[in-house]
């Protein structure tokens, strides 16, 4: 599939990891190189730094539109959204846009599992991952988890198998991504702060099928109707997976039989046990059904169901997903940072079986708090608004639970939160916003959670 770029002027806009990924790849590949990031900060002037020292051209605080107008290509980081102010410029207007998976895609010669969802992609995505590998094969995840596709790209040798987490921007703008196995987890109101409305943010993770083959299979969501039938009548095999329902005669996919045992039906008569969903180390029903989403499309790639169900038994949770980062004076502390829309905000309360303390704010991305009233009734003990958030979280939940609002710093809210909590109760930041105005990220704001769960003392 690897294709040369020789000839070609990639603009690269951001100089995170994945843009500087990007760059490398392109340069390793014959290609020019234009990156630039409207950032000045030390770890952009390094990463423009590296870029030059490569042979490519770099530079920081700001964008040159006349260099980008002559790219053949422009390559967008996943934190910069196809709604950014450089990309209006009417100059640039006829440069193709693509996100750095699709560049990555193209130099890859690895089988390729792609999983998006609103929720539950990075833990599925991990867990593929750990199966594979566990079942001895040269797995690796990449894309929107943390480690840039175009890094497995530059591997010698690459993996066998690249799992690539994918997010509505990256494939609101695809060309040729096309994965072998695409797993869809669910679909629930997210990112309204950069749609205009629902149907455009489900139109871009509809984008998982649109190079579908009659040799794509897909790993779908049977009890979630709007992923179910999302593809609509892509062509492929389907697979589907339930943990509250029982699988209709001759579904093939995976489902919690009766017993509460993982169990795959992949010609949708023979049963594969798996595991029992209590022996694993994540927690929760939604946890069950990322497992099964996760079983299917590892068995897909050829792991054996021996293999798959050790692996579910070891797997640790992932960090800021609902990770117990420390229990002090009777108080558990729970880094859920990567929560950030209503929907996993309500996953992550109904998993509670202390009473909590529950840390709701950072930057509004458009979703009604009032979404989350019919989990807040029972074991809530209290609900700490604060961020740019915090007025809107306070008016949608006042008088239907206690609310205390914080307007300073975020070590206040650390101190607020263990200040009302009781010895027995859990403090669980799951803020359902995302987190830039007070951190560059979900990673930073949840080790900075931790970091102060360690020292605050009530």
């Amino acid at each position: 599939m690897s294709r040369p770029l020789d000839g070609e002027t990639i603009g690269v806009l951001g100089l995170a990891r994945s843009g500087v990924a990007a760059a490398r790849l392109a340069l390793a590949r014959g290609a020019r190189v234009y990156a630039s990031d409207a950032g000045t900060g030390p770890a952009q002037e390094q990463a423009a730094a590296r870029i030059r020292g490569l042979g490519g051209d770099a530079e920081t605080g700001g964008h040159d539109v006349a260099k980008l107008a002559g790219c053949t290509r422009i390559v967008l980081s996943p934190g910069i959204p196809p709604t950014a102010k450089i990309l209006a410029e009417p100059a640039i207007a006829h440069v193709p846009v693509v996100p750095e998976i699709e560049l990555a895609f193209e130099q890859l010669e690895s089988r390729v599992i792609g999983i998006t969802g609103t929720n539950g992609k990075t833990t599925v995505t991990g867990l593929v991952e750990h199966i594979l590998r566990a079942a001895g094969r040269n797995a690796a995840a990449g894309g929107n988890i943390g480690t840039a596709l175009s890094e497995l790209a530059l591997r010698v040798p690459q993996p066998e198998i690249a799992v690539v987490e994918a997010s509505s921007f990256q494939l609101g703008m695809i060309d040729r991504f096309a994965p072998e196995i695409g797993v869809l987890t669910n679909l629930a109101p997210d990112h309204l702060d950069w749609y205009p409305d629902l149907e455009a943010y489900y139109a871009d993770k509809k984008n998982l099928f649109r190079n579908a083959t009659p040799a794509s299979r897909w790993v779908l969501n049977a009890e979630d109707e709007r992923a179910r039938t999302l593809l609509g009548d892509a062509p492929g095999e389907r697979f589907y997976f339930r943990v509250a329902s029982q699988p209709e005669v001759g579904e093939r996919g995976g489902f919690l039989d009766p017993e509460g045992w993982l169990t795959l039906r992949m010609d949708g008569v023979t049963q594969e046990a798996l595991a029992p969903a209590f022996e694993m180390r994540i927690l929760g029903r939604h946890n069950a059904a990322n497992a099964l989403a996760a079983a299917l499309a590892a068995r897909l790639a050829g792991a054996e169901a021996e293999a798959i169900g050790h692996a579910l038994r070891t797997f640790e949770a992932p960090s800021h997903r609902l990770q117990p980062v420390g229990e002090r004076d009777g108080v558990l502390w729970i880094n859920d940072s990567k929560a950030t829309n209503i929907a996993s905000t309500r996953v992550a309360v109904r998993g509670m079986s202390r009473p909590v303390v529950l840390l709701l704010g950072g930057r509004h991305k458009g979703e009604p708090y009032t979404e989350l009233l019919p989990d807040l009734g029972g074991n809530v003990r209290a609900v700490v608004a604060y961020g740019e958030a915090a007025e809107i979280v306070a008016k949608d939940l006042a008088g239907h639970v206690p609310v205390e609002r914080v307007d300073g710093p975020f070590e206040e809210v650390i101190r607020r939160a263990r200040a009302i909590a009781q010895h027995g109760d859990a403090i669980l930041l799951s803020p359902a916003c995302s987190s830039y105005d007070m951190f560059p990220n979900y990673e930073e704001r949840g080790r900075r959670f931790a970091e102060l769960a360690a020292e605050v003392r009530k």
